[in-house]
């Protein structure tokens, strides 16, 4: 596929995305995210959903979002190597993030998982595209590296939110004592899953991105059961926890990553 056509496809990706926020959080229709599906993603409808304010990181991934669309257009970056590798699957994940929303407006709990997870591969595939390449400027590193850094570690919060939605919307009650020790495990998955996806990028503005959006998601999570509800102790420590950890393992991923040489310090 041509530069041009990839530029178009990320600018229509972008259309779509803009048109599903507008419909989904209630711009135009009536009734935000919080109010779809029943109630099933409102901060209190399961013991991982984050508390409320913690939702206002997509600000930031936003304008990171539309940072990235415009940037992949300018003549400085528009044949370089990191708009080349990361046009398909940001494009994919831009997408998939406004048609989300479509389908959570339409009550299709199980589809809106199946397109979380679409949108979990794509930005793992804008981690790999990049792992490995020499720094080209501020630009990259915005408007990619830490852009799609919160997106991920974000989405690696919200994948675990979306499927305790569904499963709550299947009749799994949210807050027995097996519902509880689930939730922990799966805490669990998030600090192994965000710690290996830190060792996958050398890029340290990626994994910077990444550890403050999981440690950003899942603070926010101990804060909802330790002060809101549905209240759980067990779970408001072992998200405290999973904060600390990821944390500790983004600072260890930052620290440990070698500069590269390479470095090619261009003003896109």
């Amino acid at each position: 596929m041509s530069t041009r056509a990839q530029q178009v496809l990320v600018t229509l990706a972008a259309v779509l995305w803009v048109g599903g926020t507008l419909v989904g959080t209630g711009l135009v229709a009536g009734g935000g995210v919080e109010t779809q599906g029943g109630g099933l993603f409102s901060d209190s409808a399961t013991l991982i959903a984050p508390q409320g304010p913690a939702f206002s990181i997509w600000s930031v991934i936003y304008l990171g979002l539309a940072g990235y669309v415009v940037w992949q257009w300018l003549p400085a970056a528009a044949g370089s190597r990191w708009a080349r590798v990361t046009r398909l699957p940001a494009a994919a994940a831009i997408a998939l993030n406004g048609l989300w929303l479509l389908v959570v407006f339409a009550g299709w709990i199980f589809v809106s998982v199946l397109v979380m997870l679409g949108i979990v591969v794509s930005l793992g595939l804008v981690l790999r595209a990049t792992a490995g390449l020499p720094r080209q400027g501020v630009g990259a590193d915005v408007w990619v590296s830490a852009t799609f850094g919160l997106y991920l570690g974000w989405i690696c919060v919200a994948t675990c939110a979306n499927i305790a939605s569904w499963l709550v919307g299947l009749g799994v009650p949210a807050d027995t004592t097996l519902s509880t020790w689930i939730t922990v495990a799966v805490l669990a998955a998030v600090v192994a899953i965000a710690t290996l996806l830190l060792r996958r990028t050398d890029q340290r503005l990626f994994q910077l991105g990444l550890a403050a959006a999981v440690v950003w998601g899942t603070s926010w999570v101990a804060s909802g059961r330790l002060g809101g509800e549905p209240e759980s102790v067990v779970v408001g420590v072992a998200a405290g926890l999973t904060a600390l950890l990821v944390a500790a393992a983004g600072v260890w991923a930052v620290t440990t990553t070698r500069s590269r040489d390479a470095e090619q310090p261009l003003a896109a």
